[in-house]
């Protein structure tokens, strides 16, 4: 987004277990330790995309790819914390896909165990890396060798109820104070006046990282920064302005809440634009997430990436590249809520005359990606479980910030 229109994924969730039959195919299980399907000209593909408002794009796109490239796709769709770790978990039973749509961040562990194939060389035939930002299109590259093509780009923005805050006389809050202060006026009845994922995954981490951001730190100053960030969402907890229950609540969650109504603002991306313009309870809009000291989001995204034991790496690589041709992108980028990774894409949806995907495209600008390295799985477990308990009242933010920070540093030098 910023030239970085830059990384992530975030990234959604509902749910648990398996989706049910019927999505975009059927749903089988992979084939052997050597490929993802048995079929000739069968894909198994995995994602996490699961809201049901993104399933007419992602079918629309599996229509086009099979019909394009002449392969037939067998989908599997996982909640966004299961996808990963059955990844892993597949590479030692053999149950494993031919291709993926998966979170950029995973590729910090992806790569290091050899679970992808290396597209350097079909890359490099392609001659398209240069259209992509460079966020988006780095975090694919690993020790020179690229192993991903970004699926899309996307940050966080704060979403607002605009009938609740015009009844309370607020305004869109544009800082910690007047987030604090909005939050608090706007609470009333079964309402809480702010609402976001704190739940014990990269999800939560996700929502959490602008705020340590805004303070004008980093992980490696998460001891004193990393308690300041924390110290303010339990004081919004402790005001009775924030839910207590967002420790367990996914994106999609905070989502359900801000359209019923029990929440008048949230943090939150664009995929859940489709759900959000299909519903007509809530009239909305969208500012960039209020500041400390300086403005930040979360750069998320999902990438494209062929797993090494498929024998299908030719199929999957040409259903890779019609997925990234302008016409197929921007209609499947338009249905999802997503935004381009392309730079020569920038003009060429929606998001180029849509004002509220102008604000999130605006807000690239200062969207960070997590590029931490291999040890960022750790470092992101560390500040989950700070958020935990700092917002349950287990432990201080002070406490539960050096607690995260001793565990953060060494994983920082390696």
């Amino acid at each position: 987004m910023s030239n970085r229109f830059d990384r992530r994924s975030f990234m959604r969730i509902s749910g648990s277990g398996v989706l049910a039959a019927g999505l975009a195919g059927p749903l089988t299980a992979c084939g052997g330790s050597e490929s993802g399907s048995s079929g000739s000209n069968e894909l198994v593909w995995w994602d996490y995309l699961v809201e049901e408002a993104r399933q007419p794009g992602i079918k629309a796109l599996i229509a086009d790819i099979e019909k394009q490239v002449g392969v037939k796709i067998t989908r599997r769709s996982f909640p966004f914390a299961e996808l990963e770790p059955a990844i892993i978990k597949g590479a030692a039973s053999g149950d494993l896909p031919d291709i993926a749509i998966v979170d950029n961040t995973s590729m910090n562990s992806f790569v290091p165990q050899g679970l992808l194939t290396d597209l350097t060389d079909r890359v490099k035939e392609w001659g398209q890396s240069k259209a992509y930002y460079e966020g988006p299109w780095n975090s694919g590259v690993i020790d020179g060798k690229t192993y991903s093509v970004p699926n899309n780009s996307n940050c966080l923005c704060l979403y607002y109820n605009t009938e609740m805050l015009e009844a309370a006389g607020v305004e869109p809050p544009k800082t910690w104070d007047e987030l604090a202060e909005a939050a608090k006026k706007l609470t009333k009845g079964d309402t809480f006046g702010f609402a976001m994922s704190a739940v014990k995954t990269e999800e939560g981490v996700f929502q959490f990282e602008p705020f340590l951001w805004s303070t004008g730190g980093d992980l490696d100053t998460f001891g004193t920064d990393g308690a300041k960030a924390l110290g303010f969402l339990k004081e919004l907890v402790d005001a009775g302005s924030m839910s207590k229950q967002s420790v367990g609540w996914t994106q999609q969650d905070a989502n359900t809440q801000f359209v019923s109504g029990r929440a008048a603002m949230q943090i939150n991306g664009p995929w859940q634009l489709p759900a959000l313009q299909e519903q007509t309870k809530v009239k909305w809009g969208v500012v960039p997430i209020p500041i400390d000291k300086e403005p930040a989001s979360c750069l998320g995204g999902e990438n494209w990436v062929i797993l090494k034991t498929s024998s299908k790496a030719d199929q999957c690589w040409k259903a890779i590249v019609r997925s990234q041709e302008k016409a197929v992108l921007a209609k499947y980028l338009d249905g999802l809520g997503l935004l381009p990774a392309r730079s020569d894409m920038a003009d060429a949806g929606k998001w180029a005359t849509d004002p509220t995907l102008k604000v999130f495209v605006q807000e690239f600008a200062n969207a960070r990606p997590r590029s931490y390295g291999p040890n960022y799985p750790q470092m992101s477990q560390a500040m989950a479980e700070a958020l935990q308990a700092s917002l349950t009242g287990s432990s201080s933010p002070q406490a539960a910030a050096r607690k995260a920070a001793s565990a953060i540093t060494p994983k920082l030098k390696k």
